[in-house]
């Protein structure tokens, strides 16, 4: 194989090089659609997932499970440098793989011949990575990266690293990367872009596109596909005005969002975010067994006990923990509420109406631990106030409405549904620390940790990376290094000067920070540099916000509602 081979790792390495060169969208377009113009078969497939951050097909939930520290000490080994040295390239690059590309420039280990690596062979060594386990296990995936690493340039480490560390962007989301394969292959995009939203798998979609095949991109399961997403709206009048016809409604739960496959004996259960969560929940994984069809469902799983949703705290116990012992199933009891279906015995069903689907669902009989959420039909702005204030009585979220004659558009946000939400509480804190962002973040504070008073001191309850314009993380960075009082590279603890507006979406007990308790979903709403440290809130507040989110969730009870 030659260096410039276009299935070799190494050009793989200088794509990416190039494209994060320039800032021009259509330059990165035509040098990806040049690139994978010269790729076929399984490397075509492997280029587009690497492109996009990922390793292996989502659908397969494979994982590495290889950390900085194991990859920090492969660099160390190769590069003969100190912790100190290694710890201060970091530091300036803020980026691990650009600190190992000046590190390993001058290695004191080199191979006697060097093996240059397809983008098919770094998969399959990887794939052989994620079968390790047992004892031993740390030494013997280290030996397998440290082999690869060795045969690699100083280019090809870096996004070698890159890929592993979960920080491949280089101006490319998989919006830009359907673009690349729509140009390369001379397909429509909207093709393109539907058949990556149904197979969630940018490799195929490349694939099938060069085949020109795009038609035969379907929805199947065991394979997990984009959600429909819904708009928020602020009240009633603008949904009736913007609808103008009854709608489906339903209470929105407050769990995780599930999409639940089965074909034949097969279960698999996947989370919003593309990951497999079938073993987190064996009671509804074995509910959903009982189902005697082949389907694909859209649901959200819950903690529920006599009737009732119990608090999002609780489900999160479950989720945190590794093993889901019986004890745990018994204490905290879970239900999967199925509000549609994409797929039924072999038929894709996701283009018929809403209505329909609902029809659809009524017929199957669902087991104890999975359940068919009720819903309304409701018109008027006084019906949908009314239900709205039934929900948040009940401790809902709120209501989920939805066009009755919509079909469910895969992997799309837009109006078909809607979400009508009580207003968030929010509490003014006071930055107390800040650590380092990364990707485009890279290098700024970002990330603040910050605090609320109780009884004359400062203790922390969490952290939040959201809400700000770049202007102002630049401008707050700044900030937050001129009031520095330590140092520790990647975070800083500052003197308390700032107070900030946090909107947030509940609160739980917590043993990571000394209040007892973390914001849940905590996100930045505004700078109050019209208030002093002085005037942040409290722990007393947040008991009592705390109390009142327990006392409105112990009430919620599906059971109430009618048809």
């Amino acid at each position: 194989m030659t260096d410039y081979d276009s299935t070799s790792f190494q050009t793989f390495a200088i794509t990416c090089e190039n494209m994060r060169k320039t800032s021009s969208k259509n330059l990165k377009v035509e040098i990806l659609a040049n690139y994978l113009r010269s790729l076929d078969g399984e490397n075509l497939k492997v280029a587009c997932r690497l492109l996009s951050g990922e390793i292996f097909p989502s659908h397969e939930s494979l994982e590495l499970q290889v950390g900085y520290s194991a990859l920090v000490n492969i660099i160390k080994e190769l590069s003969g440098k100190d912790d100190e040295t290694l710890r201060r390239t970091y530091l300036r690059y803020g980026d691990l793989g650009e600190a190992a590309e000046e590190i390993l420039s001058a290695k004191v280990i080199e191979p006697l011949v060097r093996e240059r690596y397809t983008l098919v062979d770094i998969e399959e060594k990887l794939r052989k990575v994620t079968e390790i386990s047992g004892k031993g296990s740390y030494q013997e995936k280290r030996q397998t990266l440290l082999g690869l690493y060795l045969n690699m340039t100083p280019l090809e480490s870096k996004y070698f690293t890159k890929l592993l560390t979960g920080e491949m962007r280089i101006g490319l989301v998989a919006g830009l990367v359907v673009e690349g394969i729509t140009k390369a292959f001379n397909q429509k995009y909207e093709e393109v872009n539907e058949a990556y939203l149904l197979t969630n798998d940018i490799g195929k979609t490349a694939y099938l596109a060069r085949l020109n095949r795009l038609s035969d991109a379907r929805l199947e399961p065991l394979c997990q596909t984009n959600f429909m997403l819904a708009e928020a709206m602020q009240t009633a009048q603008e949904i009736t005005e913007y609808f103008g016809k009854k709608l489906i409604c339903e209470y929105k739960l407050d769990g995780v969002r599930a999409q639940c496959h089965k074909k034949g004996e097969l279960v698999r259960i996947f989370t919003r975010r593309g990951n497999e969560a079938t073993n987190s929940f064996p009671e509804i994984a074995e509910g959903l067994r009982e189902i005697p069809h082949d389907y694909i469902f859209d649901g959200e799983i819950v903690a529920y006990m006599d009737d009732k949703v119990l608090p999002f705290t609780l489900l999160q116990q479950r989720l945190q923990r590794k093993e889901i012992s019986e004890d745990l199933m018994q204490k905290i009891p879970l239900s999967l509420f199925v509000y549609d279906v994409l797929y039924l015995d072999g038929r894709p069903v996701y283009k018929e109406t809403l209505k329909e689907r609902k029809r659809l669902l009524e017929k199957i009989q669902f087991p104890k631990k999975v359940r068919m959420l009720e819903y309304t039909l409701v018109g008027a702005k006084e019906e949908i106030e009314k239900k709205f204030h039934e929900s948040v009585e009940k401790g809902f979220e709120g209501l989920m409405l939805k066009d009755p004659e919509s079909i469910y558009t895969v992997g799309k946000r837009g109006k078909n549904w809607v979400k009508l939400k009580k207003e968030l509480d929010t509490l003014d804190v006071v930055i107390v620390g800040a650590e380092k962002g990364h990707g485009k973040r890279a290098g700024i504070f970002s990330d603040y940790i910050f605090a609320i008073w109780d009884n004359g001191e400062l203790k922390t309850i969490g952290k939040a990376y959201s809400g700000l314009t770049d202007k102002e993380l630049y401008e707050m960075s700044d900030r937050l290094k001129s009031m520095a009082i330590r140092d520790e590279g990647w975070r800083i603890i500052v003197n308390p000067q700032i107070v900030i507006e946090v909107a947030f979406n509940g609160i739980q007990k917590s043993s990571r920070h000394e209040s007892g308790y973390a914001l849940r979903f905590p996100r930045i709403v505004r700078i109050r540099d019209d208030k002093s440290i002085e005037q942040a809130d409290s722990l007393q507040q947040v008991r009592e916000i705390y109390l009142r989110q327990q006392k409105t969730a112990s009430g919620k009870d599906i059971s109430e509602q009618t048809m």
